[in-house]
């Protein structure tokens, strides 16, 4: 029983610094503020966790694949309905008003990008893994093609840095313009010809 309770309340905590490390970033990710907002006590936190780097490790990795899961899910079921490609319903899905908007419920690359290479060891292992994942999830959804590794990659970039523009300025028409614009390049991506290999 209380091994029971003790793994629902890390959940709570991880859950809690995740939606913090989102909306916030790592410096909103504090002991004492995630404790308090997970109904529990600073004196608690050492219980779950050596350090507030595992904590930010812990919650990243929980966040990350949640969120990389979930809009796999949304892209492969928009696309069945919509009948666009995986690659359009993807970028769609990605970049849509709503993502833009929930940023503690978003991705987590998007909301930390710029923050990661200041982090630990530990924490960028756990980003280089999840980015990884999040990588051959979009590989997933392109056409197959003599090109895709590289595609992926290009689509990958993208969405990410689409997204971060969008949520960075503070002109709607600007941040739609960058989304649509994005959503243009990844859906075309499955729309070229792959490129032939010379031959001597």
């Amino acid at each position: 029983m209380a091994t029971a309770k003790k793994a629902r309340t890390h959940e709570r905590i991880v859950e809690t610094a995740g939606k913090a490390l989102r909306r916030e970033g790592v410096a909103g990710v504090g002991v004492d503020a995630v404790m308090k907002e997970a109904g529990l006590t600073h004196g608690g936190f050492y219980a779950h966790f050596d350090s507030r780097d595992a904590l930010i490790a812990e919650a990243f990795d929980r966040a990350a694949v949640t969120a990389i899961r979930g809009l796999e899910e949304r892209s492969v079921a928009r696309a069945v309905a919509t009948g666009e490609s995986r690659a359009e319903s993807l970028a769609t899905s990605y970049l849509s008003d709503r993502h833009v908007a929930e940023r503690e419920l978003g991705c987590t690359l998007a909301s930390l990008g710029s923050e990661l290479p200041r982090q630990s060891a530990q924490v960028r292992k756990v980003a280089t893994r999840r980015i990884r994942d999040m990588i051959a999830m979009v590989q997933r959804q392109l056409a197959n093609g003599a090109n895709r590794d590289a595609d992926a990659l290009a689509a990958t970039s993208c969405l990410v840095g689409a997204l971060l523009i969008a949520r960075a300025v503070d002109d709607p028409a600007l941040a739609r313009d960058v989304r649509l614009a994005a959503t243009a390049a990844v859906a075309g991506i499955d729309q070229r010809p792959a490129r032939r290999t010379r031959t001597r």
